[in-house]
């Protein structure tokens, strides 16, 4: 038995609200129920595409949430969507799509981290918008992301607030001045980009594998293949006490087992793969050896039933179904029932097939969640469902058995173990760029292209931020205003009235360089010492360092340009540079270019294959180095 369990964390969650415009102030009643039609049609015509979809732990839902101090009544929905990613983003999806087939709705989402479209387009924001003043700007208008601006600081513009705008007001300049607040086409493909593929990215996400089960859990999951998410996390967030109902099975019996195909989604499928257990001998859930050709089919088969043993272990003995209405009962069934018939929900199928069932149970299911949900407090547990299922059900273990002998072939897990160049490829994808092309190993590569972009990489001006990484090569280049530097230094170092070796300072001296005032670039202050004089200074400061060094060995370490001159010259350079180190004559300079390139060379050589800092920096600023085909050890250039 394993000792160390994962213990369950604070689950991501994702908001969504749907505003009604134009905004007017109204909570009657008949406005609740303008929303109210609203989510009926929302909830009916998503229907096809939001019913089989397997959610990690909470659907997509919506429901009427009344007005509340600034914020009017509108529609709400909520979503835990725990370890599994891809339900924000299809939930994203989703509500981008109302808004486009409903254009008098305005739609904003929210995470735990706040504004995250914002996040995913961060490359692509303009200067003014940050988190602090985000707040309340951020909008899916008529399919299209919008970001209300905030005027600039030399201009008034009446329909704009000078602080970040309340709900309603920006449901008004929304409505006022739609034209005005769409965000730029970078903002809106760099989110699009993240939901592109939807709704067919949604069969791309699912997994196909074998599972011995119990016969019972088989029924569950044919009614109901959500529930299947309900047991790979109770599995997967178990702990000793859920373990303790694990020991003896008293609701899946280890003995009923047959094999079945399951779906999982990839998210699920991993959570259940990547744990190792060994369940209890007085379970009965044995283990074939590992050499077994079904042993995985096993192994998570035994997984997943612990899995729904524990849910059902945490369920009254004495609970009751009654509370349950019947969703034939509603008066809404009927209506949303016609609506999946005209959308071509049941793909044809004959009426009263087992196929036909099987889409109007999970329509029934997906009805009683999401369109007629029952208030939190009448809502089962995933638990008391699949008993009540297990209790109304009737199913045949021989049938199911005869269904074994023909299953379909399972999914390729391959995609589990991705190599690192599989890995890159997908990072490439999720940041927007195109994969790089590939480097002929006979083609001459152009090195100057590395120096070139530590060059501007250097230039850029960081703070405490962060460095900001060079622009692409059709934008604005880097300029260098050397004016403002020299002055910049100057305002810091001040005039000099004497020399001194000593490294200390006064308490006023650490009091100048850490005042704001001093720092003032706009004003030259008379009496202060000259450009020329700074820049005079530093170069003395820079000969006396090279003569310190000289008598070093640090030299030897850089490759300097005396050292690239044809070997001819080499004997008598090589006397000077002995005179040098002795008599302190000027030194040779260093080929920056040649040891920049040769150093980032060497450490990328030093990475092996995998990741490190050399080639993360360069492919951020969108060079690709090729691979290197000689094995051998680094070496510098020699010397004679």
């Amino acid at each position: 038995m394993e000792e160390n369990m994962k213990l369950a964390t604070v689950e991501d969650t994702v908001e969504y609200h749907l505003y009604l415009i134009p905004n007017e102030p109204r909570d009657s009643e008949k406005h609740k129920e303008i929303l109210q039609k609203y989510i009926e049609r929302i909830m009916t015509h998503f229907a096809p595409m939001l019913v089989p979809y397997i959610w990690q732990n909470q659907p997509f839902n919506l429901k009427y949430k009344p007005g509340k101090d600034d914020v009017p009544a509108h529609i709400f929905g909520m979503t835990k969507f725990g370890d599994n990613i891809e339900d924000e983003w299809f939930i994203v999806y989703v509500v981008k799509q109302i808004t486009k087939e409903f254009p008098e709705l305005v739609a904003r989402i929210e995470d735990n981290d706040g504004e995250f479209l914002l996040i995913e387009a961060a490359d692509f924001l303009p200067k003014w918008l940050d988190p602090d003043n985000s707040a309340n700007r951020v909008f899916f208008y008529q399919g299209k992301l919008c970001i209300i601006p905030a005027p600039r600081k030399s201009e008034a513009v009446s329909w704009l607030p000078t602080i970040p705008p309340t709900i309603p007001q920006a449901l008004n300049i929304i409505s006022t001045h739609p034209e005005k607040i769409f965000a730029s086409e970078s903002i809106q493909a760099a989110v699009n980009r993240r939901i592109r593929g939807y709704p067919e990215k949604i069969q791309a996400s699912l997994h196909r594998a074998h599972c011995f089960l119990p016969a019972g859990i088989v029924a569950v999951l044919k009614q109901r293949p959500r529930l299947v998410a309900a047991g790979v996390q109770a599995f997967y967030l178990r702990d000793p006490i859920d373990l303790r109902a694990c020991r003896v099975f008293k609701t899946f019996l280890p003995e009923t087992r047959i094999m079945t195909l399951i779906t999982f989604t990839k998210c699920l499928y991993a959570q259940l793969m990547q744990q190792r257990f060994m369940p209890d001998r007085r379970s009965g859930y044995k283990l074939p050896p590992p050499s077994h050709p079904q042993y995985r089919a096993h192994e998570l088969g035994m997984k997943l039933a612990h899995g729904f043993e524990i849910l059902c272990s945490k369920c009254s003995p004495h609970f009751s179904d009654s509370q349950k209405s019947p969703v034939i009962a509603s008066p809404l069934w009927a209506g949303f029932l016609e609506s999946l018939k005209n959308k071509d929900y049941f793909k044809g199928l004959i009426e009263g097939s087992a196929q036909y069932q099987e889409r109007l149970e999970m329509a029934k299911n997906y009805f009683q969640l999401s369109v007629n949900r029952p208030e939190s407090s009448l809502a089962m547990s995933s638990g008391e469902e699949i008993l009540t299922l297990l209790q109304t059900v009737p199913f045949d273990i021989e049938e199911l058995k005869k269904e074994a002998a023909n299953l379909p072939p399972e999914d390729d897990d391959r995609w589990l173990d991705l190599s690192p160049e599989q890995l890159d490829q997908l990072l490439q994808e999720a940041a927007g760029k195109k994969e790089p092309e590939p480097i002929s190993k006979e083609e001459n590569y152009d090195l100057t292209q590395v120096s070139k972009s530590m060059k501007a990489f250097i230039s850029k001006v960081s703070t405490h931020k962060g460095a900001e990484l060079p622009r692409e090569p059709s934008e604005a280049p880097i300029t260098f205003d050397a004016d403002s530097f020299l002055n910049y230094f100057d305002k810091i170092l001040g005039p000099r009235p004497h020399e001194s070796d000593s490294d200390d300072l006064d308490e006023e001296d650490f009091d100048s360089l850490d005042s704001d005032d001093n720092l003032d670039l706009e004003t030259q202050e008379p009496g202060e010492a000259s450009v020329e004089g700074t820049l005079d200074d530093l170069k003395s400061y820079m000969a006396q360092m090279d003569q310190e060094l000289a008598h070093t060995s640090i030299g030897k370490s850089f490759t300097t340009q005396k050292q690239m001159e044809p070997l001819s010259q080499t004997t008598n350079s090589n006397s000077d540079e002995e005179d040098s180190g002795a008599g302190g004559s000027v030194m040779t300079p260093v080929d920056v270019d040649l040891n920049l390139v040769s150093n980032i060379l060497e450490s990328y050589s030093s990475q092996a294959g995998l990741a490190g800092p050399a080639s993360n920096l360069l492919q951020s600023m969108g060079v690709q180095l090729p691979d290197n085909t000689d094995h051998r050890p680094a070496s510098k250039p020699a010397k004679d």
